[in-house]
């Protein structure tokens, strides 16, 4: 077998997995704009409606700024968490590292309905240890989705860290710096990028959450996906399909600029 027929089984290949994961995605795309008052094909014609109808629908308004609200403050928890502890494993030599960083990125690894289950019988040991309620708490959801972040900013932080020159840390402190005048002038800037990709990925792992935020909400809040989940069970219409094209569009957008600061494979 000749090298272009390799090549030409190769491309083939590559295209027919390429399609295969994005064809769902336009096809969302395409049954949003469907005027059809029930979901069916073919078409009837094409309308905006839905969206202006899920903006309307108070679950998805109160869910989409839930989502929001739950991810920023992730982001906040998992970069307050784990740029320090990424310093730390990347710079510094102790005992158990490698069990420290198996312990960070376990979260990763854990099924999201597994880990979510977890979370919920752990509050309820908490409340009757402390006697206060803790499921179904904001700060209960803020905990989980900061365990959701967590992991992948120590990866991107990781990665970042190890590709930075250390002599430069090196010559900063050999010439008198401290510490944190070291991190602040000159680790932070090599590793800004690798920062900021893990901020925008860890907001936008905790935006699409569903497995552990479905555990934890509490009376009269919800997030997105719990919000679509719930409509599903009694309505099929494009509304669904309009919420989940905003999400699409947010969520790549996000990525796109997420592997622009740092690329997402060395995470994987």
């Amino acid at each position: 077998m000749g090298a272009l027929a390799i090549r030409r089984i190769y491309a083939g290949l590559s295209a027919t997995v390429l399609a295969f994961v994005l064809l769902p995605l336009v096809a969302i795309v395409w049954v949003s704009f469907f005027e059809n008052r029930i979901l069916s094909f073919p078409p009837t014609g094409y309308t905006l409606s839905w969206y202006a109808r899920a903006w309307e629908q108070e679950a998805f308004r109160n869910g989409f700024l839930t989502s929001v609200e739950t991810a920023l403050c992730a982001v906040i928890i998992s970069l307050g968490l784990g740029v320090p502890a990424s310093l730390a494993l990347v710079r510094y030599r102790s005992p158990g590292r490698d069990a420290i960083q198996t312990l960070l990125l376990a979260p990763m690894v854990v099924p999201g309905i597994v880990g979510g289950a977890a979370l919920f019988i752990a509050f309820i040991e908490l409340e009757v240890l402390i006697d206060r309620d803790v499921t179904g708490t904001f700060g209960g959801l803020l905990v989980a989705h900061g365990l959701i972040a967590l992991p992948w900013t120590v990866r991107l932080v990781t990665a970042g860290l190890a590709g930075a020159n250390s002599s430069c840390e090196e010559a900063a402190s050999s010439l008198g710096a401290t510490p944190f005048t070291v991190f602040r002038r000159v680790t932070l800037p090599m590793i800004r990028p690798a920062i900021v990709a893990a901020a925008l990925f860890s907001f936008v792992i905790s935006f699409i959450d569903l497995e552990k935020s479905i555990f934890l909400v509490g009376p009269g809040r919800t997030t997105l996906q719990i919000a679509l989940v719930s409509y599903l069970e009694w309505n099929l219409d494009s509304t669904v399909a309009a919420v989940a094209t905003v999400q699409i569009l947010i969520i790549g957008t996000l990525l796109i600029v997420s592997d622009r600061y740092a690329k997402l494979a060395r995470a994987f």
